[in-house]
């Protein structure tokens, strides 16, 4: 005998859709146990800045140099100490066809001769000053050792320019701090029977060629802080009074940054180049009486005026003597001994024409 079909015909159908039903509802019951499912996040749009190229750097760019002061045109020097060699720094070729060798010029950064060259001293001294120049030196090897060993550094010297190889002697003068001068020959009083040599300086000349010639004075030695026309005996009395041939040298000696000792006493400023007359020359007649004599009244010159300056036209035993007694007895008198360069004035100022 067949079993029945469970499901079989409507009866089947029916229990079908009966079962469905139960299963949705038992679904809703448990979706109702869970809840609503929980909101689904905002997402936020955040911004991204874009990539940043990297950065270029500037060129730097230099500043412009400062300008550079003007150049300290006092002569001397504060510091102590032995006088400095000849500098390349402050030389050129000597100008002119028969000239050779070096002469003096102001360095590219405003240095002068007058300045690097020069012996030092201390300009607050309150004393006033007196000072020597003992010329002639280079023309006898062993009066000028001597009066470099036995003057004390306050003391200039004046080489001259016919002097053979004196390098040995300017190289002990610096060492023994003695500033020293180069004399340059120019046509003395009683010329001719007075004569200063080949190269000179005369009046009977042009200004271009006694130019020539004072180029080729200047470059016979090295490291001279100023120029005179002391030259022994003779000091070119008669070429110092003619304006229109002085003038030029005069212009080119301060414009290569050197000093003028002027050999006449009494002379004031004179123009473009920083200067001083000598008040005195102490050696004529070269006796022991006589120097002496003129030293005192030197000292003297100086106590009253504030500024004395002498000339000793040789280095002669005697006067180097003398000359040594006397500066030992100067801060006795409230004296200070200088050189040359700590006694000058500044150029004269050109007169206007009104």
């Amino acid at each position: 005998m067949a079993r029945p079909r469970l499901f079989a015909g409507w009866r089947g159908l029916g229990l079908f859709w009966a079962g469905l039903v139960v299963v949705l509802a038992a679904g809703a019951g448990t979706l109702q146990m869970l809840g609503p499912p929980p909101p689904r996040p905002v997402k936020v749009a955040v911004a991204v800045a874009p990539p940043v190229a990297p950065a270029i750097p500037k060129p730097v760019v230099q500043a412009p140099p400062k300008p550079k002061p003007p150049p300290n045109d006092q002569p001397g020097r504060d510091t102590p100490g032995p006088v400095s060699d000849p500098d390349p720094g402050l030389l050129e070729p000597a100008p002119g066809v028969s000239s050779a060798g070096s002469v003096p010029i102001i360095a590219m950064d405003g240095r002068m001769p007058m300045q690097v060259y020069a012996a030092g001293f201390d300009r607050s001294s309150q004393r006033p000053r007196v000072g020597l120049i003992v010329a002639g030196i280079g023309l006898s090897d062993a009066e000028s050792t001597a009066a470099i060993r036995s003057l004390p550094g306050g003391i200039s010297l004046a080489i001259s320019p016919y002097a053979v190889a004196p390098g040995k002697i300017l190289s002990l003068a610096r060492m023994a701090e003695h500033e020293y001068l180069l004399s340059v020959p120019m046509e003395p009083q009683g010329y001719p029977n007075n004569d200063p040599g080949p190269h000179a300086l005369m009046t009977n000349l042009t200004p271009a060629q006694n130019l020539e010639r004072l180029n080729w004075v200047l470059a016979r030695v090295g490291g001279y802080a100023g120029v005179t026309g002391a030259l022994g005996g003779m000091r070119g009395e008669r070429f110092e009074a003619m304006s229109d041939e002085l003038d030029p040298v005069l212009a080119e000696i301060g414009g290569r940054g050197l000093y003028w000792i002027d050999t006449r006493p009494g002379t004031g400023p004179m123009p473009k180049v920083w200067s001083r007359a000598i008040d005195l020359v102490i050696d004529e007649p070269a006796s022991q009486a006589n120097i002496d004599a003129k030293l005192d009244q030197l000292a003297s010159l100086a106590q009253d005026r504030g500024v004395a300056l002498g000339l000793a036209t040789a280095p002669r035993p005697v006067t180097v003597d003398r000359i040594a007694a006397w500066t030992n007895g100067l801060t006795a008198r409230g004296l200070a001994l200088a050189p040359v360069s700590a006694l000058l004035r500044p150029p004269a100022k050109k007169e206007v024409a009104e």
